[in-house]
This record gives C-alpha cells, structure tokens and sequence, in this order.
C-alpha cells in the first residue's frame, strides 16, 4: 500500500468498515477507461483486514490507479506499507470482456448494415450490458437491428480468434484500425484485432475468442441528440438471464391464458379485438342512453320571440361524445331555427358541455364557439368549435346551472335584438 486517502484528505491508516481510496505499487484490476468500468474485487492482509474493491480509476494522467475500497469490519484495519493480496472478480471481468468484445462487434455491424460513415459517438461497458452510441440521422429500423443482430451472432458462432497487438499508430492506421474521433493516441497503441470482422485501437480487457460471447441481443435503440443514436445489448450470461425472463413472462402469461406459450400472441390479440368490440358496443349503449334521455327534453323546448325552439339543460352522468350526439339529435328534431345548449356532470365534478345551432341560428349572428366559451369559463374551464358545433369541459360542476342560464341569456339577447 502506497497511499490512503479518506474524506479529510491523504491519511496513514483507515479504520474497520472505513470507505477509502487506496493506491497500490502494482494491481491486476483494469480502471476506468475508454468506457469500460472498473473490475470489482476483493483485497485481503496477512493481518485479518478484509477490503471488497468497489471502483477503480485512473489518476495522475493515468500513471496512478485509484482503488475505491470499503474495509471489513474485522481485523485491524489498514495502513501505508501493509502487504495486500487482490483478487479480482472473475465473473464480472469475463462478463465486461464479452460486452467489451461486444462492443466492437457491434460497431463492425452497424458499418455494414448503416453505411461506412457510421462511427461511434460514445460508449459504456460495463458486467450488465454495452452501450454504444454512434453518428446516424434517422432511428434504425426493426428490420436493420435483426440484421445487426444476426451478423453479430455469426460472427460468433464462427469462434474468431481474438488478436491483441501494441504497435505504432502510423502503423496501425495503415492497417486500416478504426479510432474514436477526436480520441487523442500516444504513439504507440493497443489493436484489438478480430480478422476480417473487426479491428480497433483500444486499451480495454478481450475475450481470446468471440466463441466466448455465446450470443449477442439488441434491447433497445434510440436517439439521444440531433443526429446521434443509442443502442443497448447485452452479450454472454446477459442474453441467457434476458432469455430466462423472457421465457418466465411468456410461460406465465400461456398459463393465465390457459394457451401454449407460442400461442400467447395471437390469444392476445384476439383478447384486444374483443376488447375494443366491448369498448365500442359501451360507447354505443352510452350514445342511445343519452338519446333516449335528451328526447324528455323536447318538452322543454322554449320558443324565443323571434320563433326560433331553444333547449338550454342539464342533462347529468352523460359523456363528452354522447352529449354531443344528443344535442345534434335535439336540433335535428327542433327544426330550423333552433338552439341546444347541454351540461353534465360526468362525475368527479368534472364538467361537459355542448352547443348545436341550426343554420338559420347561425346566420342570425350566434357562435356556438362563443356561447360554449362564456359557459365554460364560468365552470372553471374552456373550448371552441364550429359556429353549429362547439364543446367545451369545466372543474367546476356546481356552477353549471349558472352556466345553463348564462347561455339562456346570450342566446335570447341575440335572438330578441
């Protein structure tokens, strides 16, 4: 151990169950870099302390490797000049060597799928899954991720081996390696070579050959930025657990649906065809409810000095659609010239309101628009429409009355002048 840091600062010692940051004179843990994560660990002394590595980075330019530990409760802690032993998690390496691998698959595809100007934007590796961003001016299509996919898997099923090679960077430009853009190189680079699939410059942790990946699959595609897409997979034990609840959530639904799971999707749609049946046949049954409760209101019917039938009610528990319907029926059985104006509380207090004019109403200067507005405002709300045709909502359900002979009154003032 060659230095400790805590919260306060540069220390000596750290504490049992004390989180700290420890640099050592040699490691076998990959930092942070290039966008793969930090491997994750343990670190054991001669003298019981037991530290679980939870990070790691780079310091100093990257000539100093920054081990982000929390110290076990047990034991006597940890100071400058003890001896560690440190294990690295294999498991959680091998899975971010296969996304890593991944990774540079995956870029390798998308120049064949996409076009040779495709080149990555960003990227994120770590034991879970792979990130990759890449330049691309419209959303890859269903069809380009089947492709994606395929080639990847192949590529995979064919057990490449995987080359790793230091050399120049003139050099490994001349080969044809791809680097990221804007990415500044030492002169001497790391390729990662997988012949005649893929070749990139990288500093990151490889499978010796893509037979280990086992398989490859997109979750999901999207855009992040003007021009910028993003993709997220997963490789190796990620596609067997994604399989693992795939296969669970399919198996569940075959047995809720008392079907074989291949035959989930079309029980499905069969379900939602009946469904928007049932939805229609409900909106049906609600317009004729409402028709048959509107035609009470004939009787109510007013006739204005200038001759014109004039219904202005509450018609209470009917929808948007169907009192609209309702009042259209009315102004149909008015005749012309005649005037509807409908209020309901749909429940919550929550409020529809209509206005339907027959043409003659409307030549004599009445805009259903304006008359279900200066309604509307007074039960908390607002709308528009047509001059014949105009809906409005409201908050307000008490106020509807109020509304009702708001309404009355503009239409009789226009109507009697």
């Amino acid at each position: 151990v060659q230095a400790i840091v805590s919260s306060s600062g540069s220390v000596t010692s750290a504490a049992p169950g004390e989180s700290v940051q420890v640099v050592l004179d040699r490691t076998p843990f990959y930092a942070e870099s290039g966008g793969q994560v930090g491997d994750l660990g343990i670190m054991s002394s001669s003298s019981g302390s037991f530290l679980t590595v939870e990070d790691v980075t780079k310091a100093a330019g990257g000539r100093l490797f920054v081990h982000s530990v929390k110290l076990g409760e047990d034991g006597e802690g940890l100071k400058v000049g003890d001896t560690l032993t440190a294990e690295v998690d294999l498991e959680s390496r091998q899975r971010i060597r296969c996304n890593h691998t991944a990774t540079h698959l995956l870029q390798s595809a998308l120049k064949q799928v996409l076009g040779p100007e495709t080149s990555q934007a960003g990227s994120l590796v770590d034991a879970s899954r792979l990130r990759f961003d890449f330049n691309c001016p419209q959303p890859v299509t269903p069809s380009q991720i089947q492709q994606i996919e395929r080639l990847v898997n192949t590529w995979i099923r064919e057990s490449h081996d995987v080359e790793v090679k230091s050399m120049y960077l003139t050099a490994a430009k001349e080969m044809g390696a791809t680097a990221m853009f804007g990415e500044k190189y030492d002169d001497v680079v790391r390729v990662v070579n997988v012949p005649n699939v893929s070749m990139e410059l990288c500093g990151g942790t490889h499978v010796q050959s893509l037979a280990e990946i086992g398989g490859f699959k997109v979750l999901v595609e999207v855009g992040i930025a003007s021009g910028v897409r993003r993709i997220e997979a997963v490789s190796g034990a990620g596609v067997v657990e994604l399989l693992d609840k795939y296969d669970t959530v399919v198996r569940s639904l075959g047995s809720r649906l008392k079907v074989k799971p291949e035959e989930v999707v079309e029980r499905v749609d069969k379900m939602l065809d009946e469904a928007r049946a049932a939805q229609k046949e409900t909106a049906d049954l609600k317009v004729e409810l409402a028709l048959a409760k509107s035609a009470l209101l004939i009787t109510k019917a007013v006739t204005t000095p200038s001759g014109a039938k004039m219904i202005v009610e509450q018609l209470d528990g009917v929808d948007a659609k169907s009192l609209q319907a309702a009042a259209e029926q009315l102004v149909s059985e008015l005749g012309d010239p005649a005037a509807v104006v409908l209020g309901s509380d749909t429940g919550g207090g929550k409020v529809s309101l209509v206005a339907a004019f027959s043409p003659k109403i409307v030549m004599s200067g009445l805009k259903a628009g304006a008359v279900i507005g200066a309604a509307a405002k007074m039960c908390g709300g607002g709308g528009g429409g047509r001059p014949n045709l105009a809906q409005a909502g409201g908050k307000d359900a008490t106020k509807i009355p109020d509304a009702m002979q708001l309404a009355r009154d503009i239409i009789l003032g226009i109507l009697a002048a």
